[in-house]
């Protein structure tokens, strides 16, 4: 499976691609929204992006709906370790917009894996 993770913490972008790897599949790492939608425009054939919500520049709400309107085949699964207000709104919020699935952080491997496994069958 060809996966986008979008996090501007850089360890949780290396952590979620290095358990992504292991599995077998490829994986594209970017640190921002602006940078993670320029992937998707030189490539579109993405089967899944895993991206934060809260981030400089450009927020994972915004890539949502940008994934959403123009790329419409394309799984995504929003991430928050929350911020100013608690986690779960932002993901509720992400959940509306057309997450497909949502998970809080911080999350096991195992947690990331069969949220995968269930996303795709």
């Amino acid at each position: 499976m060809n996966i986008l993770v979008i996090d501007d913490d850089i360890q949780v972008n290396k952590l979620i691609s290095s358990i992504l790897t292991s599995e077998g599949h490829q994986v594209t790492e970017a640190f921002d929204g602006d940078e993670g939608l320029n992937f998707l425009k030189k490539d579109p054939n993405y089967d899944l992006v895993i991206t934060d919500i809260i981030m400089p520049e450009k927020e994972g709400i915004e890539i949502i709906r940008e994934i959403k309107k123009n790329y419409p085949r394309i799984k995504i699964i929003a991430i928050s370790g929350g911020g100013r207000i608690d986690a779960n709104n932002y993901l509720t919020l992400a959940k509306s917009l057309g997450a497909d699935e949502i998970m809080e952080k911080p999350f096991s491997k195992s947690d990331l894996s069969f949220l995968i496994k269930n996303l795709f069958q």
